[in-house]
């Protein structure tokens, strides 16, 4: 997972489906956004928020030591944003980073079975919490960012249980190993907080953002 100063970043941008949907309102800046998420962009369309392009920042995302996970998901959400805005100076741009929690330690993003495994075990019969940090960069102005907390309550998980979800692979990629937006929902017993934010993007924090920013959110004035 993420790390220290941002390094590079694509050089090649995405313009994204629908342009010809987007909500305006008079002229605005181009919105970029520095993830490659699919969560990320769904989530924005369900705000009436289109993004100009999107951009992946290649960034060392490994924890400080002793890093809080609260903080080291601000860090990495602060770090895309400032790669993106090296490359898209005349733009405003948006960046985020989820972090799956259990006390202190910070999930990774599972990519293989054993550490999906390893991660369905820490969450098994016991809370978690999942912090998401947004961050948003305008033209001539410093970072801002807004982080946000939600707490999950996952139910005992048998094996047999932890054996047909991997066998799913929906757990590929996702940070602390679970979707809480597909199969794993039938796990989650209960959740205080924002759900958006557990996919990976807190809508109400994000729009307002994007509103303090001048752009904005959907059918927003």
């Amino acid at each position: 997972m993420p790390g220290h100063a941002p390094s590079a970043i694509s050089t090649s941008s995405n313009p994204v489906d629908g342009s010809a949907d987007r909500v305006r309102s008079g002229n605005h800046l181009p919105l970029v956004l520095a993830s490659a998420s699919p969560r990320r962009l769904e989530l924005l369309r369900q705000i009436g928020v289109i993004p100009d392009s999107v951009w992946a920042a290649d960034i060392d995302e490994t924890p400080l030591i002793r890093e809080e996970p609260m903080a080291y998901a601000r860090r990495i959400a602060s770090g895309k944003a400032v790669a993106a805005a090296q490359t898209h100076a005349d733009s405003v741009i948006l960046a985020a980073d989820t972090v799956v929690a259990c006390g202190r330690r910070i999930l990774p993003k599972t990519e293989d079975e054993s550490s999906a495994r390893a991660c369905l075990l820490l969450l098994s019969g016991r809370s978690h919490r999942v912090f998401t940090a947004v961050a948003l960069i305008a033209p001539g102005a410093s970072v801002r960012t807004r982080t946000v907390e939600t707490r999950v309550k996952v139910r005992r998980l048998s094996v047999e249980a932890m054996d047909a979800y991997i066998a799913s692979g929906e757990w590929r990629g996702k940070a602390g190993g679970y979707a809480i937006q597909g199969l794993f929902a039938m796990h989650v017993s209960s959740l205080i907080g924002s759900y958006s934010n557990v996919v990976g993007l807190p809508l109400y924090e994000t729009a307002n953002l994007l509103i303090g920013s001048g752009r904005p959110a959907g059918y927003m004035p």
